[in-house]
């Protein structure tokens, strides 16, 4: 079946290739093999040739997107800006029209986004590229589902100081069973199983992803906090961001298949664009 829309997200990890046509939309997640943006693009519309016509519309961000020629092998690309895409690509993915979406993959970058209009107002470089060095480090493993599995299999608690054992009680909003000190006890202790030490990675990255979302989503103005990108492939990692929610009374919303929501926004933003008359092929 020919494509109408296909769009391609070149992030530092991986590569999200998504097609809409007449059966649905389409996703598959590419891992970055750090080939030049023409090729990680060709390698993308290699994987959909059958789905291919003359009509189709190809939409490209992420990455060096904007390195891309106006026309490769013979199909004009629309080069969307990434912080729009994953702004309306968020809001999509979650049914909303308005929320501050934090696209948490290598790293984190969050976006104001308001119907149309997405800006960029703060981000992190902790994401899930600081789990997988850390865990690549300590725990002798890369890979995300067995990172994701021994976190689950663990008890952060072991690794971390706690509330209690720090103070006695609670602090402010915080509970006395919250920790206070991230992976605290490996100043004097070693003996950790890589459960407890998974789980303690997980937690570290989780709550700095969250504690910057509800601060920025105050100082924006916005009620709802939408969570995409492929670290929130992570079930440990949507638990631990749970948590903090429950301590700040602030909840998040988590769309079905985040990995993609920024793929997703670059349809958004061509459909957007075909059905008003407004896209047009960048000539360099």
């Amino acid at each position: 079946m020919k494509a109408d829309f296909i769009a391609v997200d070149m992030g530092t990890t991986n590569t999200d290739l998504v097609w809409l046509d007449g059966g649905g939309m389409h996703m598959r997640k590419l891992e970055n093999l750090h080939l030049s943006a023409v090729e990680q693009v060709r390698q993308c519309l290699n994987l959909v040739d059958d789905a291919l016509d003359a009509d189709v519309k190809i939409g490209v961000t992420g990455g060096h997107y904007r390195a891309l020629p106006a026309v490769l092998d013979g199909f004009h690309l629309n080069k969307v800006e990434e912080m729009r895409a994953l702004g309306l690509g968020g809001l999509a993915a979650a049914g909303l029209e308005v929320g501050l979406v934090v696209s948490a993959g290598t790293g984190t970058a969050m976006v104001a986004a308001r119907g149309t209009a997405a800006q960029h107002v703060t981000g992190s470089a902790v994401g899930g590229g600081t789990l997988i060095g850390l865990a690549n480090l300590i725990l002798g493993t890369a890979d995300y589902g067995e990172i994701d599995a021994l976190a689950l299999a663990g008890d952060a608690n072991a690794a971390d100081i706690m509330v209690s054992e720090a103070v006695g009680g609670e602090v402010g909003k915080l509970p006395a069973n919250a920790n206070a000190v991230n992976l605290g006890k490996l100043i004097d202790r070693t003996d950790f199983t890589r459960e407890d030490l998974a789980a303690g990675l997980v937690r570290l990255v989780a709550q700095v992803i969250a504690v910057i979302a509800i601060n920025a989503a105050e100082a924006a103005g916005l009620r709802d906090i939408i969570l995409i990108g492929h670290t929130m492939d992570l079930v440990s990692i949507q638990k631990e961001i749970a948590l903090v929610g429950e301590f700040y009374q602030r909840s998040f919303t988590m769309p079905e298949h985040p990995g993609f929501a920024t793929a997703r926004g670059v349809i958004d933003v061509m459909k957007r664009e075909t059905h008003h008359g407004g896209l047009h092929w960048i000539d360099s």
